[in-house]
């Protein structure tokens, strides 16, 4: 039971869920003499004026420039979601889309998401968004300093993750194979078992101090080293359907959707999003409640996807705060338990086999 519940009498949690469920459909603010018209509720004109005057004032509705009718506020559609969504029953055509996932050949978790990223667009006519989530503490677990020529050599690093990391490091003068031996034991020395945020300066300094007259070598050498972290704790986003936004007037600013567009290209705050600690079983993040500066007027939904305890990816989908959610979420926990099934069949060969690059389809 969501915690605003004491605060709402039954009549006008039916009223907020038809005003919700309207707006949803239709996209404009809903009037008492809409909802007696359309029979959604059974009270006079006047009293649903009234309770719609309270939901005002008590921050569930909104009133938009001088209409007469109502929209959802953001902690309205909160309740809605929280305390009044009822089931959406999937139709068959759907559930067929769905299940298509489950024909599809695919060993890698990365081609499995952008597929399921791409029919979560095709139901819900919104964005439908694969995400393999940062990986935060990911750290350099051993290194070795390998020579390619006098000006040249390349750093092999073993991570926390398991994967072996290859990168090439380039000199203006030259180095030889025992100032590389003195290198790897100094990097062993101090830079293993740290994440990219625990190489501090002071570490930094101690590796310089340990390399005495060659901490030169050190700038170059950190900076690989910060690279193939990044690269690693990083992060993909892929995202399809896109398009689908451009029928809701919330997209109809050029330069807002122009900030979208530039959101999901560079898709650092979405990441960011998905990867900072959110572990319900679905996620619903209404306007303001993401940090994602743009979605104001947006909500995204996302689900996790795990393998052995661990997130190994999540979709999920953007659209506009009126959001029909009831099959938003249907159509997210129907996807997620057909990716389950790939993973407990053993179908699914590798976590990180593919890249999932941003892109859109």
């Amino acid at each position: 039971m969501s915690a605003f519940d004491k605060e709402l009498s039954p009549r006008k949690k039916q009223i907020l869920k038809a005003v919700v469920e309207a707006h949803i459909a239709a996209g404009e603010p809903v009037g008492s003499r809409f909802l007696v018209q359309s029979n959604l509720l059974s009270c006079s004109s006047a009293t649903i004026r009234n309770e719609m005057a309270e939901l005002e004032e008590m921050g569930y509705l909104e009133q938009p420039h001088t209409s007469a009718g109502r929209i959802p506020s953001e902690l309205g559609y909160r309740f809605y979601v929280d305390s009044l969504l009822q089931h959406y029953a999937m139709t068959s055509k759907e559930i067929d889309q769905i299940n298509s996932l489950l024909k599809v050949k695919m060993g890698e978790i990365d081609k499995i998401l952008k597929v399921a990223s791409k029919v979560a667009s095709n139901i819900t006519n919104y964005t439908g968004i694969a995400i393999k989530p940062r990986q935060s503490l990911v750290k350099v677990l051993k290194y070795e300093i390998v020579g390619i020529d006098e000006r040249q050599f390349a750093i092999v690093m073993i991570l926390s993750t398991g994967a072996i990391k290859t990168k090439k490091v380039k000199l203006q003068l030259g180095i030889d194979d025992m100032t590389l031996g003195r290198l790897s034991a100094a990097l062993n020395s101090y830079l293993t078992g740290l994440c990219a945020n625990e190489i501090t300066l002071s570490s930094v300094m101690s590796l310089e101090r340990a390399m005495g007259d060659d901490s030169l070598l050190v700038n170059a050498t950190v900076k690989a080293i910060y690279e193939v972290i990044g690269e690693t704790d990083g992060g993909e986003l892929h995202y399809s359907g896109l398009n689908h936004l451009l029928q809701y007037p919330e997209y109809s600013d050029v330069n807002k959707f122009g900030e979208i567009i530039n959101t999901f290209e560079e898709k650092n705050e979405i990441l960011d999003l998905v990867s900072g600690g959110y572990d319900n079983d679905i996620n619903v993040l209404i306007g303001s409640e993401s940090s994602v500066n743009v979605m104001k007027d947006s909500a995204i939904v996302f689900k996790q996807i795990k393998k052995d305890g661990k997130t190994i990816g999540a979709i999920g989908v953007v659209g506009p705060r009126r959001m029909d959610y009831a099959r938003v979420l249907a159509t997210l926990n129907e996807l997620s338990e057909n990716i389950s099934d790939l993973i407990e069949d053993k179908r699914l060969l590798t976590e990180n086999g593919g890249e999932a690059s941003a892109g859109r389809d």
